[in-house]
């Protein structure tokens, strides 16, 4: 059996952490393109997937503050 990995963001001003149903490239993508994936999200009838949804909710939460992508293999 392989290992699975996932991956999340962390916020290193309050310690609090998210794990989303994606790796890191897919975290980190998320991250890097905030700006374009709000503005899909806007014009998406059918919504975002959740792990996105997810991702944006906790990024807006620490708006400011320094947040991190984790990656975990267990």
């Amino acid at each position: 059996m392989t290992p699975s990995t996932r991956a999340g963001f962390a916020c290193e001003d309050c310690g609090e952490v998210v794990w989303l149903a994606q790796g890191a490239t897919h975290v980190r993508w998320l991250r890097d393109r905030e700006h374009v994936i709000r503005e899909v999200a806007e014009h998406a009838s059918g919504g975002l997937d959740l792990w996105m949804s997810e991702g944006l909710r906790f990024l807006d939460e620490h708006r400011g503050h320094s947040v991190l992508v984790l990656a975990d293999s267990s």
